[in-house]
């Protein structure tokens, strides 16, 4: 993908009120998301566009700096992967209102197409972690790849767990880490 295409993918992921199902539909009105960006206001409604999610859109045009977004990515060592990007993790893809953008620091290997997802309360009792501990440290000693957020609790136990056996894990977040 070109980073003409991404620039519109990153554009429409920060406009709020837009998100994969408004966003499927403007690529199913306008069949590309430069043309969706550049749309005139009744177009926008015509393609099923909210009153807020379109007064969102206009706004962000107008004050975000596309380039600059990229710019500031690529500094922060950001990859950009879309729905249709081949390095989209194909089971993500496959999952019902899958993130149509993904910002990625660091790599995505074919190994970690087996990955489990350990997530929990930020609360945990001794036994949460316990068991939280317990799964994530077998997981990895058989090759498999945990996958959680970055919260106190759970997800910190799940890491650090698969981390001392050896293992192999991402963090997602999903609001970033400038919230």
């Amino acid at each position: 993908m070109s980073e003409g295409d991404v620039r519109y993918w990153v554009g429409f992921n920060k406009v709020p009120g837009i998100g994969a199902a408004r966003l499927r539909a403007l690529l199913d009105y306008f069949g590309d998301l430069e043309i969706a960006w550049q749309a005139q206001e009744h177009d926008l409604q015509q393609a099923g566009l909210d009153r807020r999610s379109l007064a969102n859109l206009l706004n962000t045009r107008k004050e975000l700096d596309l380039d600059g977004e990229l710019a500031r990515l690529a500094r922060a060592g950001v990859q950009v992967l879309t729905w249709d990007d081949v390095a989209y993790p194909p089971n993500l893809r496959q999952a019902y209102n899958a993130p149509p953008v993904l910002y990625v620091r660091g790599r995505i290997e074919t190994r970690d197409e087996w990955a489990v997802a350990i997530v929990g309360t930020r609360r945990a009792t001794v036994h949460g972690k316990e068991a939280a501990r317990f799964i994530a440290t077998g997981l990895a000693q058989a090759g498999v790849t945990v996958v959680s957020g970055l919260a106190l609790g759970i997800d910190s136990v799940g890491h650090r767990a698969a981390l001392d056996a050896g293992g192999r894990t991402i963090a997602v977040l999903g609001c970033g880490v400038d919230v």
